[in-house]
């Protein structure tokens, strides 16, 4: 028999822990002996062992309290279910850790190949290394946040771009960055994009992100990089809503 410190350091637990495990119920607080100290014997021991097990693998101490009362293959079942969900917890911090190491290495995200290939050819095609790196940040943001449409969204842009005329509008509005909000071209450029707009879309609108706040978001921050962009922006949604 043993006193609740020794108990304690067997396990590897503080006396305070194994106290609160006696007041929520998860083990049994022993008699005094004629001295007055609670003695704790070798099932005590192997039960404070389970319940720690248990509250390490992230096991609420309520639920430990219940599986006490279960039979024998109640308990392997739920050990089962425990180990399968802490399996699931590992696969997460694991991501979790990879998200981690990219963010530190500079990479916020894995973008897929072709968008890189892409970011790639905007450079050869006369983007700006400011326009490839808005872009980039651009795709991060949106495979970050909806995978889902993400792909489709860059395949409609790839296309876009692959057609020279409708690039050089591209290039054009990336062009624009440095000129006074109140230059005329801003006007015919404006002009020149909704009507290419409306002639590729035709009365649909071009794809976009279902309820999303992310495009606004993007928008928003492009047009506080350049006061052209933001009156460009502004000209071009009137004259297609128009």
């Amino acid at each position: 028999m043993i006193t609740i410190g020794q108990l304690a350091t067997y396990v590897g637990v503080s006396v305070k822990t194994i106290r609160v495990y006696h007041d929520k119920g998860l083990l049994p607080e022993p008699d005094r002996d004629a001295s007055g100290y609670r003695r704790y014997g070798a099932n005590d021991a192997i039960d404070l062992i389970k319940i720690r097990t248990l509250a390490e693998a992230g096991v609420p101490l309520a639920r430990i309290r219940d599986l006490r009362s279960v039979n024998d293959e109640e308990f392997q079942q739920a050990l089962r279910e425990i180990d399968d969900d802490l399996s699931d917890r590992i696969r997460g911090l694991r991501a979790t850790q990879g998200r981690l190491r990219r963010l530190a290495a500079g990479r916020l995200a894995p973008l897929p190949t072709e968008v890189g290939a892409h970011l790639e050819r905007l450079a050869d095609w006369g983007f700006t290394p400011r326009w490839v790196d808005l872009q980039r940040d651009l795709w991060i943001l949106v495979f970050a946040t909806h995978p889902d449409r993400a792909t489709t969204l860059f395949h409609d842009q790839a296309e876009t771009l692959a057609d020279p005329e409708l690039r050089q509008l591209f290039l054009d509005y990336d062009h624009a960055h440095d000129l006074d909000a109140d230059d005329p071209g801003i006007d015919d450029l404006a002009r020149r994009i909704a009507e290419a707009t409306r002639e590729r879309y035709g009365p649909d609108e071009p794809p976009e992100l279902d309820a999303s706040e992310i495009p606004a978001l993007i928008q928003a921050a492009v047009n506080a990089s350049s006061p052209a962009w933001q009156r460009l922006d502004t000209l071009i949604r009137a004259q297609l809503h128009a």
